[in-house]
């Protein structure tokens, strides 16, 4: 089971629900994980049916009994995350369990290379000791008993859990240790990230080349097989978004809202869409928001351009802006002088295509979702062919 440690940027937990809280931290359920509880149900409850004789309700609730106590071990892993995250002053938002393991969410990031190396070995350290009480339950316990097989079941996995997760890549704990020794020593933190996340890169493709050997060598079975495969790909994904997020990050000073955000170009109430795209179109800059003004000239809604587009053109001299437009009490709201940073966590704390910019009270513009994208992740020029 893969644990791909800490998220420090708001998540948007599709499909998870929050089902309790443990000591103050909400805890959420992906449900993939419900995929994954049945499936170890049935797996286990086959192998408790098969190898110690148990009748068959029997067998699927002790199934059912090794699926919880496996969930808590990984619980446990993330609230070692969570807990020593406090410690240092790090706010945690909430653990989200899924069906390769689990992921804890901050609210920012650890600020040394030493916090962040004890955050991220504070999972593993867990595991490892749930691992070893495990272990000598398992030597204490009658063997081929129910207790005994689980405490072995549970000694495996949660030593396995501790072992992977401290390989040296992104996006698995030992990675994040690699990213703070690196960090440490080069004093970059994403440069330190883009080269832990291309070891978790390398990791990941080693993976797949010995599951591959081992499953011709017949060591490994089909599930096996497209089990660990599944963990290899959520591994090269997890890297490629951490080399994405810190090639970001490093753009975040170039976040200036005074600059990115178009300026409005306001028309009265109650003008039709073609007027007053024609108006703005004759207009200086090129690169503005339409809005709309009340008797006063008070900007009062901000046209949604998609909206706008929308209507048939024949149509657009008889329709209002109004019924394009959002009420600017409606839209999210930034001041000028926010920092990349707070810029980006406004954008994924409320989701959104334009935002309403002010200094005071006074709206001096409207930030385009798609020119924040271009400026974070400004897209690569196509190559030209060129005949010869």
């Amino acid at each position: 089971m893969d644990d791909r440690g800490q998220r420090t940027r708001p998540a948007r937990r599709r499909g998870a629900r929050e089902v309790g809280r443990v000591l103050g931290i909400p805890i959420f359920v992906n449900a993939s994980m419900l995929l994954l509880a049945l499936l170890v149900t049935v797996v286990y409850g086959g192998y408790a049916k098969r190898d110690l004789g148990l009748a068959p309700p029997f067998a699927y609730a002790v199934g059912m009994g090794f699926v919880v106590c496996l969930l808590g071990s990984v619980l446990l892993h993330e609230l070692g995350h969570a807990l020593t995250a406090r410690r240092y002053g790090i706010g945690v938002r909430g653990i989200t369990l899924e069906l390769l393991g689990g992921w804890t969410e901050m609210d920012r990031d650890a600020p040394t290379p030493r916090v962040d190396a004890l955050v991220s070995l504070a999972g593993p350290a867990v595991s490892l000791v749930l691992g070893g009480l495990a272990t000598g339950a398992a030597v204490v316990l009658p063997e081929r008993t129910v207790a005994g097989q689980i405490a072995f079941q549970l000694a495996a996995s949660n030593v396995i859990v501790a072992i992977f997760n401290v390989l040296p890549g992104l996006p698995l704990d030992g990675g994040r240790a690699l990213r703070a020794g690196l960090w440490a020593l080069i004093r970059d933190r994403n440069r330190a990230t883009e080269l832990a996340a291309w070891a978790g890169r390398g990791i990941a493709l080693l993976t797949g080349c010995a599951v591959l050997t081992l499953y011709r060598l017949h060591v490994l079975t089909l599930f096996g097989l497209l089990f660990i495969l599944l963990v290899v790909f959520t591994l090269w994904q997890g890297a490629g978004q951490s080399m994405r997020l810190a090639r970001m990050t490093r753009r975040f000073p170039l976040v200036d809202l005074s600059t990115l955000a178009r300026p409005l170009f306001a028309v009265p109430s109650g003008t039709s869409i073609a007027e007053a795209q024609r108006r703005a179109d004759a207009a200086e800059p090129a690169r503005k928001g339409l809005a709309v003004a009340d008797s006063s000239g008070r900007v009062v809604a901000v046209v949604d351009g998609t909206a706008a587009a929308a209507v048939p053109a024949e149509r657009r001299p008889w329709v209002s802006v109004d019924t394009v437009a959002r009420d600017v009490a409606r839209l999210p709201v930034m001041r000028v002088g926010l920092t990349g940073e707070q810029v980006v966590r406004a954008v994924q704390a409320h989701p959104g295509a334009q935002y309403v910019v002010t200094s005071g009270e006074d709206v001096v513009g409207v930030l385009h979702v798609a020119d924040l994208a271009e400026l974070l992740e400004p897209r690569r020029p196509a190559r030209r062919a060129t005949a010869r």
